[in-house]
């Protein structure tokens, strides 16, 4: 963890060392904020190596990378194979990347000072196939939802998507999220936690089989988390691990967002239905997720609400 860090331009007498921090960062039409989280993370002395797998940006974003890429010998960046989708882009940092730990971070989310250390340290000691996750922050500095999460079920998805939590205090217990929990003053287990700002060391993620690439955007994370745990690895919540957050960035369309999210869920809960009762309850609930799903943009656009 205490490699030097690599100079911002170009130097002919710099000698590569193996890094031990390496940042994997998918990128698609994210605008304005990319600049700044990549700022972020170059200002982050920890990082020896940034990778950029340019799913699609616009033809200045794409040449001002290609820029950023001959200035900077920490940045390797990844063009030219069209939008394959966060997980296959992401599993392609993954093969690129040289350090001992990988950090997936989000083209949207602004490390903050120590984010990197704190996840690096608390992955030592976990068992094999272990990964933790940052505290996920909204702008204003609150926590945000799904920076930490419970046992993502389709039971529990469909308890939270509609709210009925709220009209039934009993049915609590089975609430995804956890950001109304007090936050704990130490890293933690936690069933799931985000992929806008993770760690893994590097053989773990890669004996893990990255991620399932069958999902091309969102519910990707949940079933990482979810195969770490069944393998037996520990999924880890980093409190003092943070990052900022701002989420929705993209221009793509929310009603296409969210059909990914709804076809990921579907795909999420058959993987994990391993027996005939959870098939049967699968088999009944998805169809009302899908659909709560596909009917919040509109909800949203009703609210006044930006997707």
């Amino acid at each position: 963890m205490n490699q030097p860090a690599r100079p911002l331009v170009a130097d002919a007498d710099y000698v590569p060392v193996q890094p031990e921090v390496s940042v994997v960062m998918v990128v698609y039409r994210t605008g304005e904020p990319l600049e700044q989280a990549i700022r972020c993370v170059l200002d982050e002395p920890k990082v020896d190596e940034l990778i950029i797998v340019d799913n699609g940006s616009t033809d200045a974003a794409a040449e001002g990378l290609r820029l950023l890429a001959r200035i900077e010998p920490r940045v390797l960046l990844l063009q030219g194979h069209g939008n394959i989708g966060f997980a296959r882009g992401a599993n392609l940092g993954m093969t690129a990347a040289r350090g001992r730990y990988l950090v997936f971070l989000n083209p949207d989310a602004f490390l903050q000072p120590g984010c990197i250390e704190a996840l690096a340290d608390s992955l030592e000691g976990q068992p094999p196939r272990s990964i933790v996750g940052a505290c996920i922050l909204d702008p204003d500095g609150r926590e945000q939802r799904g920076g930490r999460r419970g046992e993502v079920s389709a039971l529990s998805t469909l308890i939270t998507l509609s709210r009925a939590s709220r009209r039934f205090p009993r049915l609590d217990q089975y609430e995804i999220h956890r950001n109304h929990e007090a936050m704990p003053d130490g890293v933690v287990t936690m069933p799931t936690i985000s992929g806008a700002c993770f760690a893994a060391r590097r053989e773990d993620f890669a004996a893990l089989g990255g991620f399932d690439e069958g999902y091309f955007l969102h519910v990707e994370d949940i079933d990482l988390c979810w195969r770490a745990r069944k393998q037996g690895g520990a999924v880890l919540f980093q409190p003092n691990a943070k990052v900022v957050h701002l989420g929705h960035t993209s221009n793509s369309s929310p009603w296409r967002v969210e059909m990914h999210k709804g076809f990921g869920m579907i795909r999420y809960f058959l993987k994990r239905a391993e027996t005939a009762p959870a098939m049967l309850l699968t088999v009944v609930l998805t169809p009302l997720i899908l659909l709560m799903a596909l009917l919040r943009p509109m909800l949203w656009r009703v609210r006044g609400r930006r997707a």
